[in-house]
């Protein structure tokens, strides 16, 4: 279970550095064996360099210390230069993984996106790295076989983020190599039970209502797949909806945490979805739907 922190705002649009802190210490609360930050849930995209380093350094203090959580500081960077020096500074800081989302900007090749994995992946080895395939937000091309072919040279290729919809093939064809390659399913988890079944080690979700993802994920080790399938199916209707789009998960997920008293701003920076007065009752249906899994942290 690795969780994507989002960054909570003040009412005025600035960085809550210590309601951050909040976040990662409630995300450390619930039991993950990881956490994962800036990602498209963090609205990296929209994050100052100064910002953000502020920030992974709030994570980075927490997790230094700590053998049962792993921080994984994510690289977004276009430039293959660039991302190789984020890359090694991120390592440097104390992260203990480093997740890759492959360039791009412009429709790089192949060949280009190829080259790009493999600098950074020789850069920081033997740090394992998390290789992020989310083919509906950058337009990205990957296969098994160019992942295998990466990973054969780069033995620090650990992981690999699957996002596709679907994403079980691919997950069942990275398992089916050999050796097999790990990966874990993103996607807010609208596909999870399908994901786990095909090998899935793991979920990388936003982090507002990480106690129904732990809790799922725990019926299915403990061998309660009906149990899993239920809680997931209750979970369905509400992910499905609000990953139609990207900017409409963030704007619900932090409306679900302000709600929680997990943050004191539902702020997006703009441009951002603006939920509407029937997305709003739809995030207080959930909340009240799922109270028993998600307390009030207002306290």
């Amino acid at each position: 279970m690795s969780p994507v922190l989002h960054v909570p705002f003040t009412d005025t649009g600035e960085v809550d550095v210590e309601g951050f802190g909040r976040v990662v210490a409630h995300v450390l609360g619930t039991g993950v064996s990881s956490m994962m930050f800036p990602g498209f849930a963090s609205e990296f995209y929209k994050l100052a360099e100064d910002e953000r380093r502020t920030l992974t350094e709030v994570l980075l203090a927490e997790t230094r210390t700590r053998t049962d959580v792993a921080a994984i500081v994510a690289v977004q960077d276009h430039a293959t230069r660039l991302a190789v020096t984020r890359a090694r500074e991120a390592v440097a800081a104390g992260a203990d993984l480093v997740n890759l989302l492959p360039p791009h900007f412009l429709s790089p090749s192949r060949h280009a996106l190829v080259d790009h994995v493999r600098s950074v992946l020789e850069a920081v080895a033997p740090t394992p790295v998390v290789l992020q395939y989310a083919p509906s937000e950058t337009g990205t091309s990957l296969d098994s076989a160019t992942l295998a072919t990466i990973a054969a040279s780069h033995p620090n290729l650990k992981l690999v983020k699957v996002e596709s919809s679907p994403p079980g093939r691919l997950i069942a064809e990275l398992a089916a190599l050999e050796p097999p390659l790990a990966s874990i399913e993103g996607y807010a988890g609208v596909q999870l039970p399908d994901a786990i079944r095909r090998g899935a080690v793991g979920t990388q979700p936003g982090c507002s209502f990480t106690e129904i993802y732990v809790e799922i994920w725990r019926r299915f080790a403990g061998g309660d797949e009906a149990g899993g399938d239920e809680l997931h199916r209750r979970l369905l209707p509400y992910i499905s909806y609000w990953m139609l789009d990207t900017e409409l998960i963030i704007a619900a997920e932090k409306l679900v945490s302000m709600r929680r008293g997990l943050i004191r701003s539902a702020f997006c920076r703009g441009p951002a979805h603006l939920l509407d007065a029937e997305e709003v009752r739809g995030v207080d249906r959930f909340l009240t739907e799922f109270a028993d899994l998600l307390p009030d942290l207002s306290g």
